[in-house]
Formats: C-alpha cells, structure tokens, sequence
C-alpha cells in the first residue's frame, strides 16, 4: 500500500483523486495541499482526506506522505518537485513537466542525482485504445512507422493560469501538443531521435497572449513523421483522435468524443456535466461510460505504483516529459520563424546516426517492386521500375 499526498485541489486533483481512491484497492489518498483553504477543505471533505495544507512543503514532508502527485500550475512544477527530491519523496508529474526543456531538464536530474522515483503522468499514454494500438505496433502487425498524427481540440481549458502565458510557458501548443507529441513518439519509437520540427501556431478566438491553434510536424532521425493538431477554439467538445500509418497497415482510433456512446435529451431533468470538455446539457450528447478509465488515469497510476514497489521504472520518465518539452521548444520557434527548426537535445538517451532505410524492394533481377493490386475484373497488376532504365512498367495476370 502506498499513501498518496495531492498537490492541488482543482480539476486535475480531483481527476486523480477520482482515479485512485477504489482502483487497486490499497493505496490511499492520506495528503492534500491547495492553494485556497477553501479548496483544500473540499477536497478533503470530498474523498476523505486526512490531512490538509495550504502549505506544500509541509503537505509534502508530512510523515503520511510516501508518493507526491503534482497537480499544480507549471510554474509551479520545478518548486514542488524540489521539495520532494528534499524530503525524499516519490514523486509523479501532471503534464507537461515544464514550461521549457531547462526547466524540465533541471527536474529530471535533480531527481536521478538524488535517487527519487519520478513519473511523468502523460495519461493519454495508457488509454485503453492507445496500449492496444501500441501493441499491435511493436508486433509489427502494421510494418515499419512512416507517420503517427495525434489531434487534441477542445474550447479551451478549465483554470485561469492556463491562459497566462507566464505562469503556463504557452497555449494550446504546451498544453495539448505535450499529449500529441508524447503519443507519435510511442508509436514511433521513443529511443528514435526527433531531429527537426516545422509549426504553425496563431492566436485565432482568444484575447490572450499564446497561441489558441496550432499544427506541427517533427521529423525523426529514422524518416517518420510524426504530426500534431491542437486547438482551444474547437466547438462540441474534446475530440481525441490518433492515426498511425506503417508500410503494412494502418491505425485509426478515437478516444473521446464519438466512441459509439450517443444520447439526444431536450435538456429535461437535472442536466449537468456529461464529460470533459461538454458544451452543453440538451440536445446531441456523447457522454464516456468512464472517464477516467477511458482517459488512462487508473492504468497509468497502476504502472506509476507498481514501477515504484519492484523499483523499475515506469513508461513514462521525467526524461520523457524533458524530450516532450525539448520539441516543443522547437516548434515555438519554428511558428515564429517560418521555417524547421533543429530540436535541441543536449541530453540525449537513445540511439544515434539512424538514417532512412531504403524505399527499394526487389521484386525480380531486373526491377523493383512498387506496388500490386487486384482489378474490378480479377485480373492482378503488379507495378514495378527497372532497375537499370528507371522505366515504370506493369505487368498484368488475367484471371
């Protein structure tokens, strides 16, 4: 059994609250800390807290608390994260670990020169659709991975800090791109070095500073692509979705939004929340039979606490969250100047000199294949170039 302290009251806390009490069963939330009493009090109240603080260091070195969970506003991240490497916490960090690779950096070995168990809570990382699809992908079920797209809109987020370029580091780039990122590296392979990134990012709705829309595509040292589509100023709610497209299959997949769970009411009875994100209580509803669940949050804690107790680490690193931040870097500059922009990476874990393999494949001695199929009259035609005269040829087998 682990205890857990919550560093935040808010909207994330709550979530992990509501994904950890009752999930495996013995572990148990004994710490809250909240900036506002109020909030801390609720929330104690609420999932029958013992322990609450408006002050985190003591919420953190209070001797109930085993495993700090990081709920916080980014810029509060590094300070919190500190303190648990003081005090020798474990520690696990909402998305995104910092507001910049330095900062992320900094975090991440500040815990391994200490020996403190840090986890990165990217939680889309552990849907169910998303761990299915990635195994399929390190089967080998759908080939090499030429290109993984991840797309997170929604109107917007849920705190007014999220809307302060300040204390957020950024706008829909940091907070929804982190996700997209973190997901095409998966599918791509996480010890494949991205390289450079090419990004569009516009203020387009919203009176604030950051961006509310972007689009994004990371090059990686291997050839793929990986691609990522994120907005505050969609309308109807938050739409989730993934594709992978590897040279022997394809994956699509939709997490939230439309996933088969439709209602229609004209508002009649209590109304009220129906999922993240909703924008109303009538009409077309797409409610989630499990939020939590469909979003990760109870996988994820599971691998967190289990990686702690057999002393590994889990599939999700602070280092992780540092390579996340470190593209992201990028792409920021990359929207300001136009044009790819290198991925820093002064701390870099995985292989290296990786180039593109070969498009060709021998079909015969003489030419290479490209591509074959079966006509609307059964006959087979198989494409091909020859090797020596470039030519594109095809030959057909009639049925």
């Amino acid at each position: 059994m682990l205890k857990v302290c919550i560093l935040g009251g808010g909207f994330i806390g709550r979530f992990y609250a509501e994904s950890l009490i009752g999930r495996r069963g013995k572990d148990e939330v004994k710490v809250v800390y909240a900036r506002r009493e109020e909030t801390a009090l609720r929330f104690s109240k609420d999932y029958n807290v013992p322990y609450y603080f408006t002050d985190m260091e003591a919420a953190i070195a209070h001797p109930e608390t085993e495993v700090v969970v990081i709920g916080l506003p980014n810029n509060i991240h590094e300070e919190a994260v500190n303190l648990c490497v003081k005090h020798k916490k474990s520690v696990l960090c909402t998305k995104p670990l910092g507001r910049n690779a330095e900062e992320a950096l900094r975090m991440t070995k500040a815990c391994e020169e200490a020996g403190v168990f840090a986890g990165y809570l990217e939680d889309l990382c552990y849907t169910p659709k998303f761990l299915k699809s990635l195994k399929s992908v390190k089967s080998g079920a759908i080939g090499r991975i030429l290109w993984a797209k991840s797309r997170e809109t929604h109107p917007g987020p849920h705190s007014d800090w999220f809307w302060d370029i300040e204390k957020a580091g950024g706008g829909a780039v940091l907070d929804l791109g982190c996700h997209c990122i973190e997901i095409a590296r998966n599918f791509i392979g996480k010890d494949i070095k991205p390289v450079e990134v090419m990004c569009w990012a516009d203020t387009q709705v919203k009176p604030i500073d950051a961006e509310d829309h972007a689009i994004g595509l990371v090059k990686y040292e291997n050839g793929a692509i990986g691609q990522f589509e994120v907005s505050w100023t969609f309308r109807g709610g938050m739409d989730l979705r993934d594709e992978v497209m590897g040279t022997e299959g394809t994956i699509w997949v939709n997490s939230f939004l439309r996933t088969g769970f439709e209602m229609f009411t004209t508002g009649a009875g209590e109304g009220g929340y129906v999922a993240e994100k909703a924008e109303s209580s009538s009409g077309w509803q797409f409610p989630v039979g499990d939020e939590a669940h469909e979003l990760g949050y109870p996988t994820m804690f599971n691998d967190m606490f289990d990686a702690i107790e057999q002393k590994r680490e889990p599939l999700e690193t602070f280092y992780d969250g540092y390579v996340v931040n470190a593209i992201i870097d990028a792409a920021y500059k990359s929207a300001k100047t136009k044009l790819w922009e290198p991925v820093e990476l002064p701390e870099w874990r995985g292989q290296t000199g990786l180039t593109k393999p070969s498009v060709y494949t021998e079909y015969d001695a003489e030419h290479w294949f490209i591509k074959d199929e079966i006509l609307p009259n059964g006959d087979k035609k198989v494409i091909l170039k020859n090797k020596e005269t470039k030519e594109i040829v095809e030959k057909v087998s009639l049925s």
